[in-house]
């Protein structure tokens, strides 16, 4: 069980799949972290008070002592991973936002209109099925997919294992679609070179407000889903003031992934990062 949130892999465990694959036929990885913790609620009750404040102290040290290890050792293989991304010049993002609220429909988007200039490659990350590995396969984009069972977040000794896997050239586009989870997947850095937070019109205004630590460890947050902004009773402007106070270097790009709608700004910022990164 991950000490920073809870969620663990237990019995279904993180699996790195082929999405060509199935029916028990794929090529699978499965990866056991020893972040388990138990909760021992068997309190005697008739004990004084005291004694209880001892045990709460001695388990609240012990959780801190979990989350500073797990976390501890995902900074130390990010930083291998991010060796590895430098060293082959592959520019690696990290798409995070809740569910619904277009990774998939952007990724797809992206993938088809680019994929003729800029070689991609594709981690998905979900926590069952090959579904949207399996959109992304269908546009011939090398893709893995990682499901992590009962894990709510991508980690970066799984995305070291797949990325291996799927051994992406040099000077190439990593595009990493995290679990749709505002949360947890902020603190833990896959050693991407930036993070891209989405979120749609539908979600309010108020959204950067509830997550500020995905908003404030983003670089690019993409507001999707504008063509939807006559039907709704939301002020982007509001939105994005809210997204600012918590991050004031974050970068806006207002798109529909479905209808194309200001899909070309956030296509050039692609291009430009990648030129400049590029030898």
């Amino acid at each position: 069980m991950c000490g920073t949130c809870g969620c663990g892999s237990g019995e279904d465990g993180v699996r790195i799949l082929s999405p060509l694959e199935k029916n028990g036929h794929h090529h699978e990885h499965d990866h056991h972290h020893d972040h388990d913790h138990h909760h021992d609620h068997d309190h005697d009750h008739g004990h004084h008070h005291h004694h209880h404040d001892h045990t709460h102290d001695h388990h609240r040290k012990t959780v801190l002592e979990v989350e500073q290890d797990v976390l501890q050792q995902n900074e130390i293989m990010a930083a291998r991973n991010r060796g590895y991304f430098e060293a082959k010049n592959i520019f690696a993002l990290n798409l995070v936002s809740s569910p619904g609220a277009g990774k998939t429909a952007l990724l797809e988007r992206t993938l088809k209109d680019l994929k003729e200039e800029i070689p991609f490659y594709v981690i998905e990350g979900d926590q069952q099925t090959l579904n949207d590995a399996n959109r992304i396969a269908a546009l011939d984009i090398p893709v893995i997919q990682i499901n992590t069972g009962k894990g709510c977040h991508l980690e970066s000794d799984s995305v070291y294992e797949a990325v291996k896997n799927l051994n992406p050239g040099e000077n190439s586009v990593l595009m990493i679609e995290n679990v749709g989870n505002l949360v947890c997947p902020s603190m833990f850095n896959l050693g991407e070179a930036k993070r891209v937070v989405i979120i749609s019109t539908t979600e309010g205004v108020d959204k950067p407000l509830k997550y500020p630590d995905m908003f404030h460890t983003s670089d690019i947050c993409v507001i999707n889903k504008v063509d939807l902004l006559p039907y709704l009773e939301i002020d982007i402007e509001e939105l994005k003031q809210n997204a600012l106070r918590i991050n004031p270097d974050l970068k806006f790009f207002e798109v529909s992934a479905t209808k194309g709608e200001g899909i070309e700004p956030w296509y050039s910022w692609l291009k430009e990062n990648i030129k400049v990164k590029s030898y």
